[in-house]
């Protein structure tokens, strides 16, 4: 694939200390991935590669039928004209191919990506393409009441994420994480002195209403939004929806294999 005259040498850093991937959704000019690069930086050596764009609820895209086009914009940044997964991939197997990073970190997300947000979210996907690879991979998300934030009231603050992910970056860079787990981590939307702590959770169920919408436009042709109004959760007790609502950040341990191996010891005595 094509790439930008300034990437004619692959990024070659010294291993004195880990080298941390961190990459996004929302776009190389977030606050949110900023503020995470600069709280990475006490833990390791950083490269940001991130969507040029906005690529929010691309889930895990690949671009196969256009090129991408990367171009560096200082020592250890980057900007990608693709998805969140295209970054990753591009990282890892060419920027960083000579020298895998030891960790990925993709966030700070501006929202939450709980319960079924999961199977959505570029941030958590773009984890979970780290994970397929093999580098160990977590997922940040400021939750909280998203339409307050962009509506101004309040903004979203990203200092508490961000402390957090440098915990999590030394916790797994000693302890490690299995082959195939990656984590999704939300973090109430507060000032952190109001975080009462942290809770190990399971996925919960988050509601949506008017997901699709009819419109006419001026020339009397119909046309459609997909959106969605989000209308609460599921009260589950132990899910990453409670916890954030009870004012606890949310570490779910997900899967990058699917597999229901418990069901199919079931499927084996069906007959067709």
């Amino acid at each position: 694939m094509p790439l930008d005259k300034n990437l004619r040498n692959r990024v070659y850093i010294k291993r004195d200390r880990p080298l941390i991937l961190v990459t996004n959704d929302d776009g190389i000019g977030s606050e949110g991935i900023k503020a995470l690069a600069e709280a990475l930086k006490k833990v390791g050596d950083i490269i940001m590669v991130a969507p040029s764009v906005e690529q929010s609820a691309t889930s895990h895209s690949v671009t196969l039928h256009h090129s991408l086009r990367c171009r560096r914009i200082d020592d250890g940044t980057y900007m990608v004209d693709g998805t969140p997964t295209d970054c990753v991939n591009l990282a890892v197997n060419f920027l960083l191919k000579e020298a895998p990073p030891d960790l990925l970190f993709s966030g700070i997300n501006r929202g939450p990506n709980l319960g079924d947000d999961v199977h959505y979210s570029g941030t958590v996907s773009a984890a979970l393409e780290g994970g397929i690879v093999g580098v160990p991979s977590v997922a940040v998300s400021v939750s909280g009441p998203l339409s307050d934030a962009l509506a101004g009231r309040g903004g979203f603050k990203f200092e508490a994420a961000a402390e957090f992910s440098a915990r999590v970056a030394k916790k797994i860079l000693k302890g490690g994480l299995p082959l195939g787990i990656i984590l999704n981590i939300n973090v109430p939307n507060v000032d952190k002195k109001l975080i009462k702590g942290h809770r190990v959770t399971f996925q919960g169920i988050k509601n949506y209403s008017n997901i699709t919408t009819e419109h006419i436009d001026p020339r009397g042709e119909r046309y459609y939004w997909i959106s969605g109004k989000e209308d609460g959760f599921d009260d589950i007790a132990g899910s990453d929806c409670n916890a954030v609502a009870e004012g606890y950040i949310s570490l779910t341990p997900l899967r990058v294999d699917m597999t229901d191996r418990n069901f199919m010891k079931k499927m084996k005595d069906w007959r067709f």
